[in-house]
């Protein structure tokens, strides 16, 4: 993982070195790895400074920490196809001329002489945040560096900010916890100047109507694929295999096509219990490509009874820490390991080659897609205070106001803008402590090719069919886990799934998944959690009033077992976030909190 913080006067006359010291002095809060690990670069001039930091030791692989020029450097965060894509973003002048069609998930911050430039490519799954202060432009790779560095040391919450946390886990907005402090939208480049800053945002494509014919469809198929190809082409030197996140989804199987297509060397891990439809299903699909899969269950009590999870404080705390508020705690985030260069890959994100929030989308009305695009942001409206919910109106207008001419793009434009540009990006964090992971998925030609083609079209789940059938054939037709493929929903009923089916007679049967096998603790806290998440938010009813009503929350608390377990985790991480649980020291030990496993019946 890397993090960067450019700064630039904007007059000349201001001395820089004094929040030079400050950026320095604050890494321990802004970098969730160990320090020791952390090697640092940096370049200084008079009135602009890029400082850059890292936990990769110095990886071969890798372009170094700050790319230097004549008259200044440059900082790349992620992965590219090629390094003479590297080379492109030295040498330009302005970095808007070559990022569109640079290949690749990634952003870039740079500082050339007196100017500081930041760019993000079309999901802005690596951050860009910026903000200013009377004397400085500051942009960087951590919303709260940004923000500690303009404002002198101390924090100052952006609380209204915050009902979108609470609503959805994560923000529907540029906005972030911080005051002041945004994050770069999609396909943007940002320029400060003289004092001035000027941000370019390229709009995100508009997708014609899916083509009329065979060969036309095959065409806009192979495009994405050779494409998607394209993206793993550096995974073939790897010297030792991918792991790739194994489920019984689509966007997992795609990821396992896609390696086998591009001819790289791969393995596969499942997480669940052994009789999880995801676990069975991926052994299959693992099998039909002749590749190694290792299943990890979840910790157990002795008696198998039970999983044992991290106490709240401590999960809250280290996701805070790693996603910097703007990720919920009811989110698994990969917890800290030393950085390696094993290559790891998941089908996370695929949702894009479905038509984004389309894929999840039932009735394809448009009044149902445009009612559903107002939940996004209203969500729950009767615990939020007025305030909140007029500042939730303000952001969901834009989108209503394209809803009414065209729900279907909406939709889709939105999982890249906010889903993948703000979850996922504060998410991924964990992950990139670990190692830097080639996503296909998110890679910028990707992207573009695959939002090019009409959201209908996706939503039908043909594409991925095809590109499943086009990469390894056969694996299209491994039954998945829950429904059908959405454009064959049409013809005759399917026979039962092969792991329901009864054997043939004297064939040793197939692992059937139990009832209860899709059983999961964060959906189903049980009481003991749900006592702990209340008991902590009511404690802190009075620092969430400005965003929340305080009967509604004492209400929404009142049952034994929450009703909607996502929310309470949203309002225990709001909660912590703001009461100053980080920055600080982590939380004192607490055990495990037991849950347990609902008995078959």
């Amino acid at each position: 993982m890397r993090v960067f913080l450019g700064m630039a006067a904007k007059r000349p006359g201001v001395d820089i070195g004094r929040p030079l010291s400050l950026a320095r002095s604050l890494l321990a809060d802004v970098f969730p790895v160990p320090p020791e690990t952390v090697d640092a670069d940096e370049w200084t001039g008079r009135s602009a400074a890029l400082l850059a930091w890292s936990n990769e030791n110095g990886t071969d692989a890798r372009p170094p920490l700050i790319v230097r020029g004549e008259h200044g450097g440059l900082g790349i965060s992620g992965t590219f196809t090629s390094q003479r894509d590297v080379r492109r973003l030295a040498q330009t002048p302005d970095l808007g001329d070559v990022v569109a069609d640079l290949s690749g998930c990634f952003s870039a911050v740079r500082v050339a002489g007196g100017e500081l430039q930041a760019a993000t490519a079309s999901t802005r799954a690596l951050s860009v945040f910026y903000a200013e202060n009377e004397d400085l432009h500051l942009m960087g790779t951590r919303a709260l560096h940004v923000h500690l560095v303009a404002n002198g040391g101390k924090v100052a919450w952006n609380e209204v900010a915050l009902q979108t946390m609470i609503r959805q886990g994560y923000f529907l907005s540029d906005e972030t916890p911080y005051r002041g402090v945004m994050a770069l939208g999609p396909s943007s480049v940002i320029t400060a100047k003289e004092g001035r800053r000027r941000i370019v945002t390229r709009p995100l494509p508009q997708a014609p109507p899916a083509p009329a014919s065979p060969r036309a469809r095959r065409k806009a198929i192979k495009q994405v694929s050779d494409a998607l190809v394209a993206a793993v082409e550096p995974l073939r030197a790897v010297s030792e295999p991918v792991n790739l996140a194994l489920t019984g989804g689509r966007d997992s199987r795609l990821m396992a096509a896609l390696l086998h297509a591009g001819r790289v060397p791969f393995r596969a891990t499942t997480n669940g219990l052994d009789t999880h439809p995801d676990v069975v299903i991926a052994r299959a699909v693992a099998a039909r490509l002749r590749i190694r899969h290792t299943v990890i269950p979840p910790a157990r009590t002795e008696a198998k009874d039970a999983v044992l999870v991290p106490h709240p404080s401590v999960r809250t705390y280290d996701v805070i820490r790693a996603c910097e508020g703007m990720t919920s705690a009811y989110e698994s985030i990969v917890d800290y390991r030393p950085y390696s260069t094993m290559p790891t890959m998941s089908g996370q994100s695929g949702e894009i080659l479905r038509g984004g929030f389309l894929y999840s989308q039932g009735q394809t009305t448009d009044t149902a897609m445009r009612r559903r695009v107002k939940d996004f942001f209203l969500r729950d409206e009767p615990l939020f205070t007025d305030e909140a919910n007029e500042h939730a109106r303000g952001l969901a207008e834009p989108w209503l106001r394209r809803a009414g001419e065209n729900p279907w793009e909406v939709l889709d434009h939105l999982y890249v803008t906010y889903r993948v540009g703000r979850w996922h990006a504060a998410a991924r964090v964990g992950s990139l402590r670990r190692g830097d992971p080639i996503q296909p998925f998110l890679d910028n030609r990707v992207v573009v090719e695959a939002l090019s083609l009409d959201q209908r079209w996706r939503h039908s789940e043909e594409v991925v069919h095809e590109l499943i059938s086009r990469m390894a054939p056969g694996l299209q037709e491994i039954d998945l886990e829950g429904k059908p493929w959405r454009f064959l929903a049409g013809e005759a009923k399917r026979q039962r799934g092969w792991w329901r089916r009864k054997p043939p007679a004297g064939a040793p049967a197939a692992p059937v998944p139990k009832r209860g096998g899709t059983w999961n603790w964060r959906t189903a806290p049980g009481p003991h959690m749900s006592a702990l998440l209340g008991a902590f938010v009511l404690e802190r009813a009075d620092a969430l009033a400005p965003l929340v009503r305080g009967d509604e929350l004492r209400a929404f608390f009142s049952e034994p077992v929450v009703r909607q377990p996502a929310l309470a985790w949203n309002l225990y991480t709001v909660a912590a976030l703001i009461t100053g649980v980080f920055p600080g020291e982590p939380p004192a030990s607490a055990d495990p909190v037991r849950i347990e496993i609902p008995r078959e019946t």
